[in-house]
């Protein structure tokens, strides 16, 4: 099969799939409407589809002769974003948008099942389509727990993310981390609450917030490796109800993000300093870390076939193996934790289109004319895989 050939005669299809989970986002495991258009679609090309973790959907295609088994994964989910960009199939559902491109990869899957089944006698093997849902929010764990790598049980993971920091036509991909760890915590600190204006009959939770954000800073600077990326941001303080009450507690959130196997360690000296300077400041605390995902580590085999079938799709000089590994994570690592996998960016960053606008953002976009590319990525990594 000419790949390309067979991509250039869905990309409207293609184009009309994303536009439509654009103007309809849905949030994590909220995606009723979006899992049952997956599940149809994929049934109607003939495959064994099954629900899993409730707005999953996983489909399989069996080739005509025995083989590995391969996964191709993608994401569903939408973000709590108004969306500001104007377009025509901007979003219909207030307060929600594919901030991040998971409309795309939604599209992307489906269409790359169509031509894998339309072409299933040259498969050798098996290819699982996993649809998951609240990526934004550690879906992928639960789908693991309810039996998504079972039955069957893959031999290997590909996934990919649009990127709008990566040019349109461009793949980046490394071995090894590309992705960090992000676990998120949530901090309650115990003080007495009192009146402004007699500061010393109260333990103000405020004054001792202030501490912690400066030990913070002192951890980056002077503890941790700097050849070894850790992020620690604290994005959310809430605390008092007047500016005359020194308030009882203050709650404090954010994240720590490591690109390094080292996250244990970090989370532990963390806490120990916030215990620390709460006694200091005669305060209690309590400390709760929620795992957003775990470090996404590339298999070296993996990656290194997914740059050969980058260079194939979109030419070796259009694959970027530097700058390429962030601190931001995906919980793709659920899965390439667990069996050998590889995560890769598909540039779709155009300046002329306005679709360089960092994800998350109100005016996020993505190029269109990227998303060929990533149906052909997903087609040659499976046939690549299993043919070998």
């Amino acid at each position: 099969m000419d790949v390309k050939v067979e991509v250039a005669k869905l990309k409207d299809e293609l184009i009309t799939l994303r536009r439509d989970f654009h103007r309809h986002p849905e949030l994590g495991f909220q995606e009723k409407r979006t899992s049952q258009i997956v599940e149809t679609y994929l049934k109607d090309l003939g495959l064994q589809v099954r629900r899993c973790a409730g707005t999953g959907v996983i489909g399989v295609l069996t080739g005509n002769r025995p083989g590995k088994t391969v996964m191709l994964r993608c994401d569903i989910d939408a973000l709590p974003v108004t969306e500001e960009t104007g377009l025509s199939f901007a979003s219909e559902n207030p307060g929600v948008m594919h901030a991040c491109g998971h409309d795309s990869h939604t599209a992307m899957l489906l269409v790359a099942a169509k031509i894998l089944a339309q072409h299933r006698d040259e498969v050798n093997g098996t290819i699982v389509f996993l649809f998951q849902p609240n990526e934004e929010d550690a879906g992928a764990e639960e789908m693991v727990k309810q039996g998504a790598l079972e039955n069957p049980r893959p031999d290997a993971v590909f996934g990919l993310h649009i990127w709008s920091p990566i040019a349109v036509g461009k793949i980046g991909i490394i071995p090894g981390p590309i992705m960090a760890s992000s676990y998120y915590f949530k901090i309650t600190i115990h003080g007495r609450g009192g009146h402004g204006g007699a500061p010393h009959t109260a333990i103000n939770p405020i004054v001792t917030a202030g501490h912690i954000l400066s030990a913070i800073d002192s951890l980056h600077a002077d503890e941790l490796n700097s050849l070894k990326p850790t992020v620690i941001s604290t994005c959310k303080i809430h605390s008092g109800v007047k500016e005359i009450i020194i308030p009882d507690e203050l709650t404090m959130e954010g994240s720590i993000r490591c690109l390094h196997d080292n996250d244990d360690a970090v989370r532990s000296r963390f806490s120990a300093l916030v215990e620390g300077i709460c006694q200091a400041y005669r305060c209690t605390c309590d400390i709760k870390y929620v795992c957003g995902n775990t470090l996404l580590n590339n298999d070296n085999a993996m990656a290194k076939m997914v740059a050969d079938t980058a260079a194939q799709v979109v030419g070796p000089e259009n694959v970027q193996t530097k700058d390429v590994a962030v601190m931001l994570g995906d919980d793709f690592a659920e899965f390439s934790r667990r069996i050998p996998g590889a995560y890769f960016f598909l540039g779709t960053g155009n300046p002329q289109k306005h679709t360089d606008v960092e994800h998350h953002n109100c005016h996020f976009n993505i190029d269109e004319d990227s998303m060929p590319i990533g149906v052909a990525m997903h087609v040659t990594n499976a046939l690549n895989y299993l043919n070998q």
